[in-house]
C-alpha cells in the first residue's frame, strides 16, 4: 500500500519545510509514504527547499495557474506513481501532520474512498467570526448541493483512494474542494469526514483577497457545479415557477374575461404569455441540458477507462524501470 502526500506551493520557501517536518514517515497499514510537491509558478526557493528536504517529486508550472489545476496536476502525478492513496494537506502547515493517519484509516479500512478532515472552524483563533459563519454557510451550501453531509466543506486536508482520484474532475479554476464534493455527491462515492486539529497560522490565505471575493467565487462554484450534475433539476425548478406564476396570471384573466371585466387587463394576459413563454422555454433548456449531462456521464466513464489503461501502463515501466536500475547496481 503506497501512499503520496501531495502538497500545492506557491512561494512557500519560508514555511514550506515546517510543513514537511510534521509530515509522517510512517503509518500502520501503508508500506511506502512518499511526498510531491506542486511548485504553481513560484518564484522563490521553494523547489531548492523541498529537493533538499528529499521530496520524491516535483511537478512544476512555468506560471502560477492557480490551486484547482495543480490538484489535479498533482493528482495526475501521483497516480502515474502508483499511489494506492493520496492525501492532500497544505504548505502553510495549517493541517497537523499527525491527524494523516486519521484520514487514510477510513480508506485503509474499505469503508472510503474520499475522507475529509473537519477543522474545529468556531474553536479556530485566526478565523474572524464573520469567515467563521460564512464557512458554516458555505458547507451547508455544499451539503444540499451535493446530498452529503460533510460539515467542512472547504477544508483542502483530506485523502482520495486511487479509485476516486482516477475518477475526479475540476472544470473551474478556483479551487477544486467544492466542486469535487458535489461530484462525489452526484456520483454517489463514498465519502465521509474526520475530525482533524490545525496549527497556529503562519502567514495569511492567499486564496482570495477580500470575503466578498471568497463568497463570489465559492457560490459561481457550486452553482456551476450542481448545474454540470443536475441541470434539470436546476433549469426545471426555475421553469416551472415562471410557468406556474404565468398560468395563475392567464387564469386570473380569464376569470375576469367570463365576468366582462376583461378590458382593463390585458396587461395581466401580455404578463402571462410572456412568462408561460419563459417556463416553457426554460424547462426545454433544462431538457436539453440534461441530455448533455447525461452524455458527459458516458464520456466521464470512458476518460475513467482510459486513465486507468494509461496509469497502470506508467506504473509497470516504472517497476521495470526499478528492476533495470536495480540490476545494473548489482552488476
Amino acid at each position: 500500500m503506497k501512499l503520496i502526500i501531495q502538497i500545492p506551493c506557491l512561494n512557500e520557501a519560508e514555511t514550506l519545510e515546517i510543513a514537511l517536518n510534521d509530515l509522517p514517515k510512517q503509518i500502520d497499514g501503508i508500506d511506502e509514504i512518499e511526498y510531491l510537491i506542486i511548485n504553481d509558478g513560484s518564484t522563490d526557493d521553494t523547489v531548492q527547499v523541498a529537493r533538499n528536504w528529499g521530496v520524491h517529486h516535483v511537478v512544476t508550472f512555468k506560471k502560477n495557474k492557480g490551486l484547482a489545476r495543480g490538484f489535479m496536476a498533482g493528482l495526475d502525478a501521483c497516480l502515474r506513481a502508483g499511489a494506492d492513496i493520496i492525501v492532500n494537506t497544505d504548505a502553510d502547515n495549517q493541517y497537523n501532520g499527525a491527524d494523516i493517519e486519521k484520514i487514510v484509516r477510513p480508506i485503509l479500512e474499505g469503508k472510503a474512498d474520499i475522507v475529509i478532515g473537519e477543522r474545529p472552524i468556531d474553536d479556530t483563533e485566526h478565523f474572524s467570526p464573520l469567515k467563521k459563519k460564512l464557512q458554516h454557510l458555505g458547507s451547508w451550501t455544499v451539503r444540499v448541493a451535493s446530498k452529503s453531509d460533510i460539515p467542512d466543506a472547504p477544508s483542502g486536508f483530506r485523502a482520495y483512494s486511487r479509485e476516486a482520484a482516477m475518477r475526479l474532475n475540476v472544470v473551474n479554476e478556483y479551487t477544486y474542494t467544492l466542486e469535487t464534493i458535489v461530484q462525489a455527491g452526484h456520483e454517489k462515492m463514498a465519502m465521509t469526514s474526520v475530525p482533524i486539529r490545525t496549527n497556529a497560522e503562519l502567514r495569511s490565505s492567499r486564496l482570495f483577497n477580500s470575503m466578498f471575493g471568497y463568497v463570489k467565487k465559492s457560490m459561481v462554484t457550486i452553482i456551476r457545479s450542481f448545474l454540470m450534475y443536475k441541470p434539470l433539476r436546476f433549469f426545471g425548478g426555475i421553469g416551472t415557477v415562471l410557468f406556474m406564476i404565468g398560468l395563475v396570471l392567464g387564469i386570473r384573466y380569464l376569470v375576469f374575461m367570463f365576468t366582462g371585466d376583461a378590458g382593463g387587463h390585458v396587461q395581466s394576459l401580455i404578463l402571462a404569455s410572456t412568462l408561460l413563454m419563459m417556463g416553457t422555454m426554460t424547462i426545454i433548456i433544462g431538457l436539453q441540458a440534461d441530455i448533455i449531462a447525461a452524455n458527459r456521464k458516458i464520456l466521464e466513464d470512458v476518460q475513467y477507462h482510459v486513465r486507468k489503461i494509461d496509469y497502470d501502463l506508467a506504473v509497470k515501466q516504472a517497476k521495470k524501470d526499478k528492476k533495470k536500475d536495480q540490476k545494473k547496481d548489482k552488476q
